[in-house]
């Protein structure tokens, strides 16, 4: 028996909060990769904390909304569009938790960085490019827009070529504290290049969403 109009209303109307509140979440994350961007270019310590308190709150998010998820299945017992709607969202808080985890793992290695260098610019590009992807990706989940969705992906490919540049540069380093840099370069960098690829995720699971086609589950699958 399918529900009658007022439960039915009731469920959307719950659907469209947790939609609301996971758009919350993300710009939370938000403000965590543009503090990371801060710390990067300058090393501001006083940001540094701040990150860090803020992904108390992420952490905090993700288990509250997790929690209304599993709520939301054992009450309704969603179908078709509306299961794929909540269990997109279930993944799609990972997404966002992770983003925010390695924008903290920036900040703590970024003040071991010299801000002058090529390795540094290199850095900062990276950080341009996973800043913007995640931008992209959670317009496209705000907009529910397959056509920015599907931009992603091939968007993400410049980050290869940066990287690669990036472990040239450090091969290069040589001098007292070389090894330190290196490390904190190389944790940097691939924090960087995966908040990228989580962007990407994000927009895959979208389409998955929207289409049902399962090809689109390939990207998560690391």
């Amino acid at each position: 028996m399918s529900p009658g109009p007022g439960i039915r209303a009731h469920f959307d109307a719950e659907l469209d909060q947790l939609r609301l509140q996971v758009e919350v979440m993300a710009v939370r994350v938000g403000e965590a990769l543009s503090r990371m961007r801060t710390v990067l270019a300058t090393g501001n310590l006083k940001v540094a904390a701040q990150t860090l308190e803020a992904d108390d709150e992420i952490d905090a998010m993700l288990v509250s909304l997790t929690e209304r998820c599993y709520d939301l299945l054992r009450r309704q017992s969603p179908v078709a569009s509306d299961l794929r709607f909540v269990v997109s969202v279930l993944r799609l808080l990972e997404e966002l938790e992770r983003v925010g985890d390695l924008a903290l793992r920036v900040v703590k290695h970024a003040p071991e960085l010299p801000g002058d260098s090529e390795m540094f610019d290199t850095l900062d590009q990276m950080a341009d490019i996973a800043q913007g992807l995640y931008r992209t990706a959670v317009a496209a989940w705000a907009s529910q827009s397959l056509d920015l969705a599907s931009t992603l992906a091939d968007r993400n490919q410049a980050m290869d070529g940066h990287y690669t540049r990036l472990l040239e540069q450090i091969l290069r380093l040589e001098g007292p504290g070389a090894i330190q840099v290196a490390v904190s370069a190389v944790l940097i960098g691939k924090a960087l290049d995966r908040i990228a690829d989580h962007s990407v995720i994000v927009g895959e699971r979208l389409q998955y969403m929207l289409t049902a086609d399962p090809a689109y589950l390939a990207s998560e699958v690391r």
